[in-house]
């Protein structure tokens, strides 16, 4: 996803062993899935939905958008049924479900565990499984080879249209500076709060405002260094250590 620069105070890699040691399992309360920069569509598909009595903010701008997880796929029983954006879904089509892109968005899905990669179309919402970051559809997943076993790890890539009507080749989302965000909160106070037990462990954490309608919301975030590799580590550490809603964000 693509930010605004800001300063940083250290440069310093996220140190792990901190993280483990300090804040144990502990679980960010008041927390708010985070929206992403930019405004929100009157679309109802980038409306803020609930599924589970857990709230999605769909993204408003897929811009360098990446993401690493699990991918898992759905097939006959869901065959002519509608779509959250309306479409007919049709299980041999190249297309997928994602919990928060914007509709119609063009991704690029390779299969961690095979090599195999292709691109699809976002025209569904889901999956709701923790852990799973796009469902595909049963055409898609094998053509990954992800049919028999189910699931696999995947990286998917946002791809932005140019001008002829293709699709620009796969960026670079290797090196940058990369953050990990930790919570996003209402009360400007818990989010200084959550901000400064990390600033007090030796880290840069920083709080991010985001208007966003009739509010602002108080994003905390981490600085992890200028390696996708290292954010993330830090990601799935801080994952383990029960803030559910940790994600990586490239500025």
């Amino acid at each position: 996803m693509t930010f605004s620069k800001q300063k940083r105070i250290f440069r310093t890699p996220l140190i792990f062993i901190f993280l483990l040691l300090l804040f144990g399992c502990h679980k960010v309360s008041g927390n708010v899935p985070p929206p992403s920069q930019g405004p929100v569509s009157d679309k109802p598909t980038q409306r803020p939905y609930v599924i589970n009595n857990v709230r999605y903010y769909p993204i408003p701008s897929s811009e360098g958008f990446v993401e690493t997880g699990i991918a898992s796929w759905y097939g006959r029983y869901f065959h002519g049924r509608k779509t959250s954006n309306g479409e007919r879904y049709n299980m041999y089509a190249d297309t997928a479900a994602h919990k928060i892109l914007p509709m119609n968005t063009m991704v690029l899905v390779k299969n961690l565990e095979n090599g195999r990669e292709m691109v699809v179309r976002i025209n569904d919402r889901g999956p709701f499984v923790r852990g799973r970051i796009i469902d595909l559809s049963y055409g898609s997943a094998k053509n990954l080879g992800i049919i028999k076993k189910g699931t696999a790890k995947v990286r998917i890539y946002a791809l932005a249209p140019k001008t002829d009507g293709r699709f620009a080749s796969t960026p670079d989302f290797t090196t940058g500076e990369f953050y990990v965000q930790i919570g996003s909160f209402l009360e400007k106070n818990n989010a200084e709060r959550l901000r400064d037990r990390f600033k007090f462990a030796g880290h840069n954490a920083i709080i991010s405002e985001f208007p966003l309608r009739q509010h602002t919301y108080y994003r905390v975030q981490i600085y992890t260094g200028t390696k996708l590799e290292i954010a993330r580590k830090a990601e799935a550490a801080l994952l383990r250590k029960g803030y559910d809603g940790a994600f990586i964000v490239a500025r």
